[in-house]
């Protein structure tokens, strides 16, 4: 925090609240949490206990959310709860998506043939911008001069007071996109007036789905232009809410969002099945969290034929979900222990207090004649991969579940792609399936409502944050589709599983909570949830 203190010009934190007029006011990230406010539209899932959610990050989360996926581990960790590499965006709206296991969702704004389209669009767009002065600086195949503006800088080639003046007639996505793309090209100047003059007029936390989206994209860029994504994204989790609201916060986003019950109901699903008939039996959670995800499983073993039996399960989360929990991993053992005692099952738990780019074999407590399990909740995307370290986390960590022979290995990640995307493609990506994600929040809650704003700011600006400004190691939400992560489970010896009727069945009952909106599709032996024509999220079970 000393350093962010030190550079308080370029790490000040702003989101901007608009009323219903055009005023804007720039506010702290954390803002309101105490404000009281209207609760979102209550949603029943009779299937899982209140407890049962562990919304990291974005996220840091994610999942689809750093606070970082299903645990504010993964939420709230350098990771988060939720982007295809070299993918080409074009201008089409998202909805016309569809799920694509080789490669990136085909999302309208994420596919096209080579990208020209868009750098068309974009410069019709710029051209529709400039004031009558400037139009001589257009060549007659509207490109524009870059010889000489007669010594002015890059940015007077737009009459932004014209520009503001038209304001109401603009559309977000565009200009944010215009911004984006004078930042990749490192047009600061442009990039300066889009974000001063146009963009903070904009957005607004409080405003529609593209609006506070457009809030926190304007927050990274601006990180990203003024080299301090790190200390923002530092700051942001330096200034985190108390335990106790972070978790009212994540339960929000578990009550009104799919996207982590489906995760945790398709894993407990699989691994019952895989484990029907093992008298021992051992699960690894890469991302325990509260732990919650497995009382269900546990009530579930807990009335099988011939008595229940011995559940051992060993968690593994990072540093980052001690704040969210209000404590160490040993609170989850002790809990986990006692609803287990309380069923009548026999049960152990273990803990391997560390990230999993640390976890060495002989920190997963393996013994022999045990049944063994192993869940990947939205977390195996901030594992560095080599395009990051020499080490390679990513695959090493797949390496090592193989070695240990799994009779089941779960993975659930959000289907987009941001791990080895260029900035500008990246930018595209993110601001496509967070519109998707921030729809599909609205439809389940009141536009004013705090709580909601509240956890959106905690547990989801974060991964957009280090998605747009952070680079290299500092970057660690870093999302692959289906079809490259089918890809490095085939590469480190693994098999994929098939999926029963039941458990598709299972997930498919769980959406009759939500809005009809979602969807899912089973397709290359995975799940695919998904908002829309979007792709949001894909379950597969491997061996």
């Amino acid at each position: 925090m000393q350093t962010s203190q030190q550079k308080s010009n370029s790490a000040a934190i702003h989101f901007y609240h608009r009323p219903a007029q055009d005023n804007c006011l720039q506010n702290n990230l954390c803002g309101d949490k105490h404000g009281s406010s209207s609760q979102g539209t209550p949603l029943s899932f009779e299937t899982f206990d209140e407890q049962c959610f562990t919304l990291e990050s974005y996220p840091e989360i994610t999942g689809f959310i750093d606070c970082d996926s299903p645990s504010y581990a993964s939420v709230s960790s350098n990771k988060s709860p939720f982007s295809p590499q070299d993918s080409q965006p074009c201008y089409s709206d998202h909805h016309q998506s569809s799920y694509n296991t080789n490669g990136s969702p085909t999302s309208g704004l994420s596919s096209v043939d080579d990208g020209n389209d868009l750098k068309h669009k974009l410069r019709e767009l710029e051209m529709s911008l400039l004031g009558p002065d400037d139009l001589d600086i257009v060549d007659s195949y509207g490109s524009y001069m870059e010889a000489s503006f007669h010594g002015a800088p890059p940015s007077a080639k737009y009459n932004w007071d014209l520009i503001v003046e038209n304001i109401p007639r603009l559309d977000l996505k565009e200009v944010l996109l215009l911004c984006a793309q004078a930042v990749s090209d490192g047009d600061i100047s442009t990039a300066r007036g889009w974000m001063d003059n146009v963009l903070v007029k904009m957005v607004s936390v409080g405003g529609d789905p593209i609006q506070r989206l457009g809030a926190y994209l304007l927050e990274g860029l601006r990180a990203r232009l003024e080299s301090s994504g790190s200390l923002i994204y530092k700051a942001l989790k330096c200034e985190q809410p108390t335990s106790k609201e972070l978790m009212s916060y994540m339960h929000v986003l578990y009550q009104i969002c799919p996207y982590f019950k489906f995760a945790y109901l398709s894993a407990n699903a699989v691994i019952a099945e895989a484990m029907a008939n093992e008298s021992r039996i051992h699960i690894i959670d890469f991302q325990i969290a509260q732990g919650t995800q497995w009382h269900l499983l546990i009530q579930a073993l807990a009335n099988r034929p011939g008595g229940p039996p011995f559940i051992r399960i060993t968690g593994v989360d990072d540093s980052q979900s001690f704040h969210a929990r209000g404590g160490g991993l040993q609170i989850v053992g002790e809990r986990l222990s006692e609803f287990a005692r309380s069923c009548g099952v026999p049960f152990e738990f273990n803990y391997a207090a560390m990230s999993g780019c640390e976890v060495q074999q002989q920190n997963l407590s393996v013994r022999p004649g045990e049944a063994l399990a192993v869940n990947f909740p939205y977390i195996l995307h901030h594992m560095p991969d080599e395009s990051v370290s020499i080490e390679n986390h990513r695959d090493r960590l797949l390496r090592l579940v193989k070695s240990l022979s799994p009779k089941v290995v779960t993975l659930v990640e959000q289907e987009s792609n941001t791990n080895t995307s260029p900035f500008f493609h990246r930018f595209v990506e993110t601001m496509d399936y967070y519109t998707a994600m921030f729809e599909s929040i609205d439809v389940a809650s009141l536009k004013d409502d705090k709580k909601r704003i509240s956890a959106e700011q905690n547990c989801v600006a974060r991964d957009i944050v280090n998605m747009i400004a952070c680079e290299g190691v500092e970057r660690v939400e870093r999302h692959e589709v289906f079809g490259k992560w089918r890809m490095r489970f085939s590469m480190a010896g693994f098999r994929q599983c098939a999926l029963s009727s039941s458990v598709m069945d299972s997930a498919q009952n769980l959406l009759k909570d939500f809005n009809q909106n979602y969807r899912l599709e089973h397709k290359d032996g995975a799940l695919c949830l998904g908002w829309m024509k979007r792709a949001m999220a894909t379950f597969s079970a491997w061996q």
